[in-house]
């Protein structure tokens, strides 16, 4: 883009940030902190493709400007945290909007390829689970315990086994993103059809409810936030194949930026999810309408942290 569109594009905008911080209006902390992203993103674009202009210059000084403003109120650590998880996540969740849907796409794709396998082939369960698994499900579903698997080894040994392992895999699914969206595309894919065919191995013997009630107690969470990092692995990925107007490795950094936040955002659900899978989901048998109340409660948490909040700000502080 030439340097005349490029201001051509964003005169009135910085006109009427550089008039909120020189007149010193008491602006609304969030759109000040909104103002101040526009600001150091069109700078960091001045830089590279301008670095000797005078947009350069002006754009460098209402950034600091901006950042004076912003941050003069805020004497602790703590204001910083607020701030970032109030603000700067659900801003970084908007912004990764459309690969969180794509890889929520990609998930349930995968589950029903996973289920519908299974179901025309009776060793694709086997194929993907492994005999062992199988057939230790088929005992325990003989024995009136179809989610037995969940009682197996100790409470705190479990819950942080499965603490571990689920970082593990949204880590994965977030960092295999740098090989163009692939990788992450098969982490996803592969454990959609896994959930997939462990599914339908409990619709054959009839006992999907009972299963369902055990399985979704720390699955909703788990699930959900494997499909976030997906989402985030997405997002990286598609900052290589298509960078826009920025060079490639100016993308790679933004992307980088944005989707750590949102990872960083679903570490707390995966320690949530391992509680509740090494302490709760053993006790599935306990109650049906308690292990319905907290897979209610689990995917009203995600849908309200992932969808209506950084909806509700978007709409307020006019995120794009």
């Amino acid at each position: 883009m030439r340097e005349a569109s490029f201001i051509e594009r964003n005169k009135e905008k910085w006109i009427l940030i550089e008039n909120n911080l020189r007149n010193k209006i008491n602006v609304d902390p969030d759109i000040l902190a909104s103002d101040y992203i526009e600001l150091t993103n069109d700078l960091a674009y001045a830089q590279t493709f301008y670095p000797r202009s005078k947009t350069k210059d002006y754009l460098n000084e209402l950034a600091i400007l901006a950042h004076q403003q912003l941050y003069r109120d805020q004497k602790s650590s703590e204001n910083q945290f607020k701030r970032f998880v109030q603000q700067e996540i659900p801003e970084a969740i908007w912004q990764l909007r459309r690969p969180l849907l794509y890889s929520l796409l990609i998930f349930c794709l995968a589950i029903a390829i996973g289920f519908i396998s299974a179901q025309y082939d009776l060793d694709f369960v086997r194929l993907i689970l492994g005999d062992y698994y199988v057939d230790m499900s088929i005992a325990n579903i003989e024995d009136g315990n179809p989610a037995g698997v969940y009682q197996g080894g100790s409470e705190v040994g479990s819950a942080l086994a499965i603490t571990i392992n689920n970082v593990r895999v949204a880590f994965l699914a977030f960092v295999l993103g740098i090989f163009y969206s692939i990788g992450t595309g098969y982490i996803l894919f592969s454990n959609g059809i896994m959930v997939g065919a462990f599914h339908h191995l409990f619709f054959r013997y009839g006992v999907m409810q009972e299963a369902m009630s055990a399985i979704w107690i720390h699955g909703a969470i788990e699930l959900s936030v494997i499909v976030v990092a997906g989402g985030c692995g997405l997002a990286i990925g598609n900052s290589i194949l298509f960078p826009k107007s920025y060079t490639r490795l100016e993308s790679f950094k933004r992307a980088m930026k944005t989707a750590s936040k949102v990872l960083i955002s679903t570490v707390p659900f995966f320690i949530v999810a391992g509680f509740l899978e090494g302490f709760v989901t053993r006790h599935y048998q306990v109650s049906i309408w308690l292990c319905s109340s907290i897979i209610l409660a689990s995917f009203m948490a995600i849908i309200y942290f992932y969808i209506i909040r950084p909806y509700q700000l978007a709409r307020i502080n006019g995120w794009k």
